[in-house]
């Protein structure tokens, strides 16, 4: 029999030890309470709220006629939570309606797995529950400071269309996640790569119209910040934040798909044909400045622009420089013929090669053939270097030099994609002895291929410089217009009576002239040809050349601009000459452009041109 003395140590005991329980627990509270209770707070925040963001789908870049040039397609990639499945069973106390369940989830498994075009065991390997390592110091999330963590997000396929996932969502698959991401697409491939440009693998975008009007295509992001439960279900009713995404706006450009699509098989043919280092071409509106087609060759595949090089990328209209050569002789025509120092009938000796000018015996440049005195329409139609020459000297050189600036050399088009750059062009004070009788002719001044066909456009318009457009209006995601844009005028280079005239004068170039018998009867093909000797070594080749028509047509109401310059062509046994590269190819398109377009030839009664009607405001 136990004493009384040893049963009340035991009591004390019992009392000590219940004591110390109570104690430590409220030691305990008083740490979680109120010593570490901002931390806690912080970290259970942290643990059940979340923050979801809606990406924004990226605008589309259409053409001028609707058609898709740019889109996004959107894409899911699904995942698995695993252990949500063990979760969701282990509630279940039942043993034969969890066996149930089990079965039934099993045979959704099966069905994924088909949808998914994956094999069942791996399907059924992705949903095994399985732990992933942490860094120790941020393993905070399980309540053991292991290193280790459930692994919530098996990934089971990518880039899987809507569509198939609409059946998968249909099934209600236990612990089945997603994430939606747009994909950028371009159904044409190649069509106008140099002018759509594209997104890079991060989504930034690179060149062209996808960088330039970025800020119009991108959209903003949505987000949500709620909380989530212990599934990791979103719990609505606690959400405190939500802004909701908007998408980006349509571009519309100013180029067709069709014209387009004509100018860049033309390419493939030159490119085959004549090999060259490049090509470009372009076809615009000479009313508007609008670019209705505008290619390059090389060129390159927007959808696998990572296998492209990077000379492919270039887009040569406006990133590199050729000498114009006789394609320029219309600056000195013109800018003659604007201020009354000649007529059409004017006649000049193209026979001699040398002249006195200013006191000074000056040495006019060579022909490619001999010629005596020729009238201004006689020197615009052969091409007479020396005829061009004596033109500019009838101004001078500063005044020779205001008409170059006022066609547009020397200066960026203010092209709407980026990328140009200005040419090149010395003012009078750096010019040499010989400066005023090689300019006139192409030489000693550099330009881009789109300076040169914007100059030809403001033949054609009657003498007004226009900013090349590229981009016709912007719309928002349900189609409304939200932004136009208009042409606009950089300077009135001629009056239009002189642009009429001419433009007469260059459809004298095609009837009878180095262009001959590239003429389309009841359309007044008018243009110049142009074959200019590259500087090669610091000498002008006289085997390496750049060749080029630039014209418009009808001339007496032209409708389209067209330029075609072909840099460094071989042609097997002569020279690339103008009228031998790229005339062909400019009467080529012109007739497809009349019949896309319908173009109505015009009636010989009726050659009444639009410049002296007074051209544009």
């Amino acid at each position: 029999m136990m004493s009384k003395g040893f049963a009340s140590n035991r009591l004390s005991l019992l009392a000590i030890g219940v004591i110390a329980c109570f104690v430590s627990v409220g030691v305990r509270l008083v740490f979680l309470h109120v010593i570490d209770r901002d931390e806690l707070l912080r970290f259970v925040d942290k643990a059940r709220r979340q923050i979801v963001v809606e990406q924004a789908r990226r605008g589309t870049i259409l053409d001028t006629r609707g058609n898709l040039l740019a889109t996004s397609r959107s894409e899911i990639t699904v995942a698995v939570d695993p252990w949500s499945l063990q979760e969701y069973l282990e509630i279940e106390k039942n043993p034969n309606k969890r066996a149930r369940k089990s079965a039934e989830e099993k045979t959704k498994r099966a069905q994924l797995a088909a949808l998914l075009d994956l094999p069942v065991a791996e399907v059924e390997k992705a949903f095994g529950p399985t732990m992933r390592s942490i860094d120790p110091l941020k393993d905070q999330r399980d309540g053991k400071v292991d290193g280790l963590t459930k692994d919530r997000w098996v990934k089971l396929r990518e880039a899987l269309p809507e569509s198939v996932y609409d059946k998968i969502e249909a099934l209600s698959i236990r612990g089945i996640t997603h994430s939606r991401v747009y994909r950028r697409v371009y159904p044409g491939d190649g069509l106008a790569a140099h002018l759509i440009g594209y997104l890079n693998k991060e989504g930034t975008p690179v060149s062209g119209a996808e960088h330039h009007f970025n800020l119009y295509l991108k959209g903003q992001d949505g987000w949500i910040e709620s909380e989530k439960d212990g599934a990791r279900r979103e719990l609505a009713q606690f959400r405190s934040r939500e802004v909701p995404v908007a998408n980006g706006n349509d571009v519309v450009l100013t180029i067709d798909s069709v014209v387009q699509h004509i100018i860049e098989e033309e390419l493939k043919t030159i490119a085959a044909k004549f090999q060259p280092h490049f090509a470009t071409i372009i076809a615009s509106d000479p009313m508007t400045g609008a670019i209705l087609g505008l290619a390059n060759y090389p060129s390159f595949d927007l959808n696998h622009y990572n296998k492209a090089p990077l000379e492919a990328q270039r887009n040569y209209a406006v990133t590199d420089m050729i000498e114009p050569g006789s394609t320029f002789k219309i600056v000195a025509a013109g800018a003659a013929l604007n201020e009354g120092l000649v007529t059409s009938r004017t006649t000049f000796d193209c026979s001699n090669a040398t002249i006195d000018y200013k006191g000074r015996t000056l040495k006019l440049p060579r022909e490619d053939e001999l010629f005596g005195r020729l009238s201004v329409a006689d020197i615009v139609a052969h091409s007479s270097n020396r005829g061009v020459a004596q033109l500019a000297m009838l101004m001078g050189e500063q005044r020779f030099y205001d008409y170059v600036r006022a066609y547009g050399f020397g200066e960026a088009t203010g092209f709407g994609l980026g990328g140009e750059v200005r040419g090149q062009l010395a003012s009078p004070a750096k010019w040499d002895g010989l400066t005023i009788t090689r300019m006139p002719m192409g030489h000693a001044v550099a330009a881009t291929p789109l300076q040169i066909h914007m100059a030809m456009s403001a033949v054609a318009n009657g003498g007004v410089l226009l900013r090349p457009q590229i981009i016709k209006e912007i719309k928002d995601p349900k189609g409304n217009i939200v932004r136009t844009f208009a042409a606009e005028k950089r300077a009135q280079v001629l009056k239009p009576s002189t642009a009429a005239q001419l433009a007469q004068l260059l459809a004298g170039v095609v009837r009878e002239g180095t262009a001959k018998g590239f003429d389309i009867p009841g359309f007044e093909i008018a243009g110049k040809t142009g074959t200019t000797q590259k500087i090669i070594g610091g000498k002008y080749s006289t085997n390496h050349h750049v060749a080029s028509f630039v014209g418009f047509f009808p001339a007496s109401r032209p409708e389209i601009v067209l330029s075609v310059i072909v840099d460094d062509a071989v042609v097997a046994g002569g020279t690339a000459y103008g009228r031998v590269v790229a005339a062909p190819a400019f009467h080529h398109i012109a007739e497809q452009l009349i019949q896309y377009l319908d173009i109505k030839p015009v009636l010989p009664t009726n050659r009444t041109f639009l410049a002296a009607q007074g051209g544009l405001p």
